[in-house]
């Protein structure tokens, strides 16, 4: 269906069923869900943290597992945060944080896939355009000189490809 259509039907409702077809998307689609209760009580903090504790037990579980090591759920938990159009600042932040506790994790434990290294390479770069774009990343300096010394003394493969943006 396209944007015109669904347009045309939603004018075509009455205020009652349009009402009654939201709050059937806000019981059946958790997206929906999330995206209102966003909206009406944007609890970015508590979000942010949760997210961050969700990216940190990947490394770190606090149940003495082992290690997944999957940048996909920083990913999801970034593109949640974007869909929700939630503070640039956090979002930077949790791209930032993301790089950092794997640099946290692979400090203790070296590792030895080519893909690790290259998907924290993404990340990087992902974070220096989305705040170039936005203008705010003089904000990052600090945290970025140390991301790409730590990268260079742990001796990452693609060490120096890691430039910084300034």
């Amino acid at each position: 269906m396209s944007k015109r259509s669904l347009q045309k039907y939603l004018t075509d409702l009455s205020k009652e069923e349009l009402e009654e077809q939201v709050l059937e998307l806000y019981n059946r689609i958790k997206e929906v869900k999330t995206f209102y209760d966003f909206v009406f009580n944007p609890r970015e903090e508590k979000l942010f943290e949760a997210a961050k504790f969700k990216i940190s037990k990947e490394y770190f579980p606090p149940n003495r597992r082992k290690a997944k090591k999957r940048r996909s759920v920083a990913q999801k938990e970034i593109k949640q945060f974007r869909i929700l159009d939630a503070d640039p600042s956090k979002i930077a932040d949790l791209m930032l944080y993301t790089i950092e506790i794997a640099l946290v994790f692979n400090a203790d434990s070296p590792q030895t896939q080519l893909a690790f290294y290259k998907s924290y390479l993404n990340t990087y770069n992902e974070f220096i355009k989305y705040t170039t774009e936005l203008g705010i990343i003089s904000f990052y300096e600090d945290r970025i000189h140390k991301i790409v010394k730590d990268i260079e003394a742990q001796e990452w493969p693609n060490s120096h490809l890691y430039e910084l943006p300034y």
